[in-house]
């Protein structure tokens, strides 16, 4: 007599689709971006002894990933992601090399630039990769009742990731910095692109080409990209790249006129393994507490947070309020990017799903390259008290755009 509460088929899962080893190797095939851009600004001011030079070098990564992020994406739905990122990862390899010559030669810093262009242009875009192979599998290959919570979570896992490995890319950085020397975290990055990438884009997981006759079946228009709906996310998540990059920079500044700049990643840390947990915790919450709602709230969280960092140059105050404002910022932060992710990913046009997810991690990418260079103009400039005023302002932008997407969100949209 068969059980009227089958018990589900164990097949039907995510895992049993991806297969165990497939997390681990897309975690390590994402660390070598997080390892470039700070170790291009560290190889930089070892080798060329100017800061300036290595943060300008350092933007010049960020807005060509930026910049190039959406066109290898493109590339990996018309003609698949295993070509794309073989081709990425060698072109990348090739690029960090090239740098590390140059920044050690006596070419002129133009040259270096141009190098770091390449490098950022060629970076192969293995996280929103990974997110756009998570999804279509769930939406193609699980049952319908799974999807949803199953999305969440994977969302939920991948932005963890990304926290993680932003967080800890730094640390490796300078661990092989002091150790063998400033052309290590450079060369090490190459190595895990070359070796790690390339596993990544051979795994049986790797989303295939198409013909022509099926991407003009499955393949929605270019200008499906450009509705307002789908716009407001990309915004939403450019904010989100303008908190992190001012936090950053004016966190920096605050620290070195303390007279301890070097301690600015710790507590910089803070921020980013708290944004880690709670990203996490964010495939707990209850389907009631819609996406629209979540963007508000946890919007709202930064803006609270980077306020009590705002007032951290006030006489009496110090470490412990900038300690205080980071935790609450990292609060809203993780699982802000959960739901922003989510939106992208219920909104991909038909066939665009490696486009979108370039196009958000491009809008992360590009807004802490810009807000980064700008909060150091500022700090320069008008002093400590404005530089902390600026991430509260990148706070008040994703309530803004928080805003805009619960206008253009169907009340019925969860």
């Amino acid at each position: 007599m068969h059980s009227p509460h089958p018990e589900p088929d164990r097949r039907d899962t995510l895992i049993a689709r991806t297969g165990i080893a497939y997390f681990p190797l897309a975690l390590v095939a994402r660390l070598p971006f997080a390892m470039s851009v700070v170790g291009v600004l560290t190889l930089l001011v070892s080798v060329r002894g100017s800061v300036e030079l290595a943060g300008l070098g350092s933007a010049v990564v960020g807005i060509a990933s930026a910049v190039f992020g959406p066109l290898i994406g493109a590339a990996a739905d018309r003609f698949g992601q295993r070509p794309t990122l073989l081709a990425t990862a060698g072109v990348n390899s090739v690029a960090l090399g090239l740098l590390a010559w140059t920044a050690m030669s006596p070419l002129p810093p133009l040259a270096v630039f141009a190098a770091a262009f390449l490098v950022g242009a060629s970076v192969p875009q293995t996280s929103p990769m990974s997110r756009s192979r998570l999804v279509t599998i769930i939406r193609t290959e699980l049952p319908a009742e799974r999807r949803p919570r199953t999305i969440s979570t994977v969302l939920a896992y991948e932005s963890a990731a990304d926290e993680l490995v932003f967080v800890f890319g730094p640390v490796i950085v300078g661990l092989l910095a002091t150790t063998l020397g400033a052309w290590a975290p450079i060369a090490g990055a190459a190595a895990l692109t070359l070796l790690f990438v390339t596993a990544f884009a051979l795994h049986r997981t790797s989303v295939s080409a198409t013909s022509p006759a099926e991407r003009a079946a499955t393949l929605a228009p270019a200008a499906e990209l450009l509705r307002p709906a789908l716009l407001v996310v990309v915004l939403g998540i450019f904010a989100v790249g303008t908190v992190f990059g001012s936090t950053l920079t004016s966190l920096t500044a605050f620290m070195q006129a303390r007279g301890s700049a070097e301690s600015a990643g710790l507590f910089y840390g803070v921020m980013g393994v708290g944004s880690a947990i709670l990203a996490i915790c964010a495939a707990l919450f209850s389907p009631r507490f819609t996406l629209r709602m979540r963007w508000l709230v946890f919007a709202s969280c930064i803006v609270i947070g980077e306020a009590i960092l705002a007032s951290a140059s006030a006489p009496g105050r110090g470490v412990g309020t900038v300690a205080l404002g980071l935790a609450i910022t990292g609060i809203g932060i993780g699982p802000l990017l959960v739901t922003l992710y989510g939106f992208g990913a219920g909104r991909s046009p038909e066939g665009r799903s490696a486009t979108v997810m370039t196009m958000l991690g491009s809008g992360i990418m590009l807004g802490q390259s810009l807000s980064a260079a700008a909060t150091g103009i500022v700090a320069e400039s008008q002093g400590l008290a404005a530089a902390l005023l600026l991430p509260l302002c990148a706070g008040a932008a994703t309530v803004l755009t928080g805003a805009a997407n619960w206008l253009l969100t169907p009340r019925t949209a969860r």
